[in-house]
């Protein structure tokens, strides 16, 4: 019984720890449509290896697997491939763990199930990756000199900065609903401190391909599961059918 309520306090941790982390602030809602867009998930794939794949891996992910998005190989290995890769390799990185843990305090995760991962309550994870790229914002409190609203006090700089440009948050105190004699701290949204390549629109535009990809690569399958699981359906309504005339048939006789 002890072991029983050690492991419920445990998981009810996990639980609260994600909470924490995942819904300081509501999630802006990805657009899903994107995981089946060809054009969006090539370019989400462009973005990932140039600006996320060199410190996260994805080493449950091959270069090869990107036929399925509309890439051949030479693409692949012109535009996605660096030094001595494969285009059969896995996406690993060289980044060595305990330099990583040094410079970010910890060790940057393997991003191959991220959008997965980080649904809870608050959103899907998809929701969450979109959210949290665009929410980094300059604080020289920071080691890195960035901060980020969805997850505060992160380890990661913004190493899209310069597509996005640089912003600041706006906070304000207010008195707490729940108790007048308290103040919280309440994000009241961005200011433009030096605009990047891009503007707004296009930057999260960018940033849902790159959430697309990921979504995509948590689940390459997810697609055709989809499309076999309504040719699926259809068969089990004939089955049914034909079932239903067929023991009506059979029972009419004995009766």
């Amino acid at each position: 019984m002890k072991r029983i309520l050690a492991c419920l306090l445990v998981l009810l941790g996990f639980a609260q720890a994600a909470s924490a982390s995942g819904d300081t602030l509501p999630l802006d809602r990805f657009q899903k449509e994107r995981v089946t867009d060809i054009a969006a998930l090539q370019n989400g794939a462009k973005l990932f290896v140039n600006y996320c794949l060199n410190c996260h891996a994805a080493a449950f992910m091959r270069f090869n697997r990107l036929r399925d998005i509309g890439l051949a190989d030479e693409q692949i290995k012109k535009n996605l491939l660096f030094t001595s890769e494969k285009v059969g390799d896995l996406m690993t990185v060289s980044l060595d763990p305990k330099q990583a843990k040094d410079w970010f305090g910890a060790v940057p995760p393997d991003l191959s199930v991220i959008a997965r991962s980080r649904a809870s309550g608050g959103g899907s994870g998809a929701d969450y990756l979109y959210t949290y790229l665009r929410g980094f914002y300059k604080d020289d409190t920071r080691p890195t000199g960035w901060n980020n609203t969805v997850f505060p006090a992160v380890g990661m700089p913004h190493v899209l900065w310069e597509l996005e440009g640089e912003k600041r948050a706006v906070f304000a105190e207010e008195k707490d609903a729940h108790d007048p004699s308290k103040t919280t701290h309440v994000f009241k949204g961005f200011e433009t401190i030096k605009p990047g390549k891009m503007t707004k629109a296009e930057y999260d535009q960018a940033m849902g391909d790159l959430v697309a990809y990921m979504v995509w690569m948590a689940e390459p399958v997810q697609n055709q599961r989809v499309r076999l699981g309504v040719w699926v359906l259809i068969a089990l309504a004939i089955f049914t059918l034909i079932a239903w005339r067929l023991n009506a048939a059979y029972w009419k006789d004995i009766k």
